[in-house]
């Protein structure tokens, strides 16, 4: 399908000075049906904001049928451009990611789907995903997650005073039940090595979470396009984008209605 792409300036409350989170969003377009409905995703960028990558991404996304929202996550200390891929836009996103309160992460994920519930052409079903960042999976509206390389979730170190309390919640079952998740991870990840990774699925699995858990032989920032430092597998990143797709056709993409007890054991034939 063909894209178009906007933006919509939002007020926050979290911020004391004010400044709106900017969303971007990409929306398919289908000639001579203007009142078409589609489901929508919020795509969570790197530490950069949104970056050609992860425009491109989205936009990829917005093309099988989706309405796309990408947040410029660090409204609070800029503007909605995009930080460079080097040192010194490296320091800064990592700067502000732990400057930035988790609650505000919770805001502009709310504030997110907040307004693609109101598009007019969002039919209010909606997946999340995202690379190394994002906070959408907890909220109620969103029915399945597909995370790339989710980081300092192990660790508990993301956002003002290190305090990230996503597995705190997982384990009290704030996802239990509530949608798919998916969470990828490349097993050369120096930023999530194994025992991180193993924590993470034990909290999932103890909590009864309805999670695919993959490892990739891949490293850090592997779906990148663009100045990845020689990581970016465009093979794999292509599979695990149509594995995605798989998981947003089935989950957002129908309306199955409400879910009903499976009782009965499925019969297996030989």
């Amino acid at each position: 399908m063909l894209v178009t792409k906007t933006f919509h300036d939002i007020q926050t409350q979290l911020d004391p000075d004010g400044r709106p989170l900017r969303v971007f969003v990409i929306s398919p377009s289908i000639p001579r049906y203007p009142q078409a409905k589609f489901p929508g995703v919020i795509v969570f960028s790197e530490i950069y904001q949104v970056t050609g990558p992860v425009e491109r991404f989205a936009s990829q996304i917005a093309s099988q049928g989706f309405v796309v929202a990408c947040p410029s996550i660090y409204h609070e200390f800029e503007g909605p451009e995009p930080m460079p891929y080097d040192t010194e836009g490296t320091d800064r996103g990592n700067k502000y990611k732990i400057e930035k309160t988790v609650a505000a992460f919770d805001e502009d994920a709310k504030l997110s789907i907040d307004l693609l519930c109101s598009l007019s052409n969002c039919n209010g079903r909606i997946g999340a995903t995202g690379m190394c960042l994002g906070e959408a999976a907890f909220d109620q509206r969103v029915l399945s997650s597909v995370c790339f390389f989710a980081t300092d979730v192990h660790s508990a170190t993301l956002g003002k005073g290190k305090s990230d309390d996503t597995l705190i919640k997982v384990r009290n079952g704030d996802l239990t039940g509530k949608g798919e998740l998916v969470m990828i991870f490349g097993k050369q990840d120096t930023h999530v090595p194994r025992a991180g990774r193993d924590l993470i699925r034990t909290a999932l699995e103890d909590a009864n979470v309805t999670t695919s858990f993959l490892e990739v032989q891949a490293q850090h920032a592997f779906i990148r396009d663009e100045s990845s430092k020689g990581r970016w597998d465009a093979a794999l990143t292509r599979s695990l984008f149509s594995f995605m797709m798989e998981v947003f056709d089935r989950t957002i993409g129908v309306d199955l209605g409400p879910p009903v007890e499976d009782t009965k054991a499925p019969e297996h034939v030989c």
